[in-house]
């Protein structure tokens, strides 16, 4: 069983310093988290960092805070520079290097980070499977595959007797709903538990992006393009429902996508320890009827559909 939302840790050692990544960490946990999201690229592209700065961050606070058993705790692999693509012998090796920096024996979910074209989807099945068989993680996710590369997952799973895949992780909110055109019907025929990531629109959605200014955010430039077209749009009737249910922006846009079929548990982060109640109000939030229709009216429409 895992929290209604996860908390993303992109931002550990990067956007935030050790020490709010710590306190972040206390607060979700005391207030009922229990869901870590990380990857051992994280946080590659900041200055002198080279990846696995976020799982070290939170192997330590693990350390220190003794509730490792309370926890379900994600990493990925396949997008680390040094390490790229998900070959036996890297995801091998990158596995060991992600259970040494947190800490841990075992990881409760391991995701193929990215697809690795040049690799047939039945050896990528039976890497990852191969894993559960050792101990090293007890279940499969896979994230940013394409619908019919995903399937084929499933398929090769199936066929082999391998351990199949229980979780997708895909890019997905009211700004991206791209994964409603094909990959969500594959999640839903498989069973597989959707973990969205980006579930604010890298900050967009929480409502912190003004006309003709400039928020304070490493992820201002990535989220531009939303403040035109149906972006205006979206955020005006997200603060329309906000000040309804008397909650913040964010936690609107949290209830949306938790309201969606097959989403288990969005993935969003704090960087700082103020931006966490917004987190954990869209956790218990229960949308109406009429409010999610607003949404879905307003927000970005499938492509095709």
């Amino acid at each position: 069983m895992v929290s209604s939302v996860a908390l993303g840790g992109d931002v550990f050692c990067w956007t935030a310093d050790e020490q709010t990544s710590c306190l972040v960490l206390d607060e979700y946990v005391r207030t009922g988290g229990n869901f870590i999201d990380t990857a051992d690229v994280y946080s590659a592209w900041a200055p002198d960092h080279t990846g696995g700065e976020s799982e070290s961050v939170i192997g330590r606070w693990l350390k220190r805070s003794g509730c490792r058993d309370e926890l379900v705790i994600a990493s990925k692999v396949g997008k680390k520079p040094d390490r790229p693509g998900l070959s036996e012998e890297s995801v091998a090796k990158a596995v060991g290097e992600s259970l040494s920096r947190l800490g841990i024996s075992e990881l409760d979910l391991y995701y193929a980070h990215e697809d690795d074209l040049a690799m047939p989807i039945d050896e990528k099945a039976g890497v990852f499977s191969s894993l559960v068989d050792s101990g090293d993680i007890r279940a499969i996710g896979v994230s940013n595959f394409s619908a019919r590369r995903l399937e084929s997952w499933v398929q090769a799973s199936r066929a082999n007797a391998y351990h199949p895949p229980v979780a997708v992780q895909p890019l997905y909110n009211l700004m991206e709903r791209g994964f409603e055109r094909l990959e969500r019907d594959v999640a839903r025929a498989a069973g597989l538990a959707v973990i969205p990531y980006s579930a604010l629109a890298g900050g967009f959605l929480s409502g912190k992006y003004r006309s003709g200014s400039r928020a304070d955010s490493a992820r201002t430039d990535g989220t531009s393009a939303y403040s035109v077209g149906r972006g205006p749009a979206v955020t005006a009737a997200l603060k329309a429902i906000a000040g309804q249910q008397n909650v913040p922006i964010a936690s609107v846009a949290i209830a949306w996508l938790r309201a969606q079929p097959t989403v288990v548990a969005p993935i969003s982060s704090a960087r700082r320890l103020d931006q966490l109640p917004a987190l954990i109000a869209g956790a218990r939030l229960v949308l109406t009827t009429a409010e999610i229709s607003v949404l879905q009216d307003v927000s970005d429409p499938v492509p095709g559909a």
